[in-house]
């Protein structure tokens, strides 16, 4: 009976709509897990021992901690500090982080997928490459093969031995791992799982499903898997991760697709793994990804919180990245400190620094992104 309700589905509702349809399913069901008020929590915590800025989360215990990886990074979960109720820091320097908005938040996502634009030659694409990653392509492309894994065992192995052991590596073991019959069905009908090769063996596999949205197809990477003997050696990883990852957009331009989604990374501008997405190409897309926490910046001193924690936030369906200058730092520190925060689909940038002391770093900011098809509407925004 599911089966045949699933396929009533496919043949009459369209691709693009199934996308709409899963994204409103999606945010009701966040909507209800918000509605659970019981598992909300308050809590105080600091980014750093002898950070000024003290953190006030409001949300759902579960939750903290995305919120510590998305304003201090994988280190601040296992090292953020509990502050004592009773101390706190002045008002003017807290920074509040709740699950619902608030006055003046920022609506900041937590995860955004990097896409890279199609319908244009894989030498296109690949000449924005910085030179040393196209000669390592071009040195080691006639060594690797990708092969769909269609059989049973094959996807078993995949699953077991390199999406699983690469995932608890990666973030350890509270990584977010898919189940075994979401592998199967994923492999077996909305995507395909791939097997990469090198020399004839396998070292790698991509798990990949279609996405349709607004009639447009994205090829959309939902987890990469390396053998341990790959993913212990960061050499070979890089290596390795650096070709699965052309191979999958190899496939996705042959068989005519418009988007190569690269997959989710926190939504953190200054993330190495976003940073690393960014040099092949992807542009920052929430792609009907709904994760979001509304931050409060400090009343005092929100240049500096932001030249320590650059943020996304959404106005409306627009992205926008806000960067600070704080006072004491030149245009030349700022250039070199936001040097690779040059990012495809963002609609605007905010600068906060003091009265006109940004407009150097402006105009470096705007030769930064001129080469760009879309060019964001840059403006300052006056912090203490």
């Amino acid at each position: 009976m599911k089966e045949k309700l699933a396929a009533m589905v496919r043949k009459w509702v369209s691709p693009s709509m199934r996308y709409e349809l899963r994204s409103m399913a999606h945010r009701l069901h966040g909507l209800a897990e918000q509605a659970c008020l019981w598992r909300w929590e308050i809590a105080r915590f600091r980014l750093q021992h002898e950070s000024p800025y003290e953190v006030l989360y409001v949300g759902r215990k579960n939750r903290r901690d995305m919120a510590k990886l998305l304003i201090g990074g994988k280190s601040l979960i296992d090292h953020g500090v509990q502050v004592d109720q009773a101390q706190p820091v002045a008002s003017q320097h807290v920074v509040v982080i709740s699950e619902v908005p608030t006055a003046g938040a920022l609506n900041v996502p937590v995860y955004l997928s990097a896409v890279v634009p199609l319908g244009r030659s894989l030498e296109d694409i690949t000449a924005r490459y910085d030179s040393e990653l196209r000669r390592s392509i071009r040195k080691n492309r006639p060594l690797y093969q990708m092969r769909q894994a269609l059989l049973d065992e094959d996807i078993e192995r995949a699953d077991r031995d390199m999406l699983r052991p690469y995932a608890v590596a990666r973030q350890g073991t509270h990584a977010a791992q898919f189940d075994t019959r979401e592998v199967f069905r994923i492999a077996r009908t909305t995507g395909r799982l791939d097997l990469i090769e090198l020399n004839g063996e396998v070292v790698a596999c991509h798990l990949g499903c279609v996405i349709t949205r607004n009639g447009k197809r994205y090829w959309s990477t939902l987890r990469f898997g390396y053998t341990e003997a790959v993913f212990s050696d960061a050499k070979k990883l890089r290596e390795v991760n650096s070709m699965t990852t052309y191979l999958a957009l190899e496939w996705a331009i042959a068989h005519g697709f418009d988007y190569y989604d690269i997959g989710l990374c926190v939504a953190r501008p200054d993330d190495g793994l976003l940073k690393w997405k960014r040099r092949r190409g992807g542009d920052v897309d929430s792609l009907g990804n709904d994760a979001y926490l509304f931050i409060r910046l400090p009343k005092t001193g929100a240049a500096r919180f932001l030249w320590d924690t650059p943020l996304f936030a959404f106005e409306g369906k627009a992205l926008t990245l806000h960067l600070g200058l704080p006072d004491g730092q030149s245009g030349e520190e700022a250039a070199r400190r936001y040097h690779e925060m040059v990012f495809g689909g963002v609609d605007r940038i905010y600068l906060h620094c003091a009265e006109k002391s940004g407009e150097q770093f402006l105009e470096t900011l705007r030769s930064r992104y001129a080469g760009l098809q879309a060019t964001p509407i840059l403006q300052m925004v006056t912090s203490t």
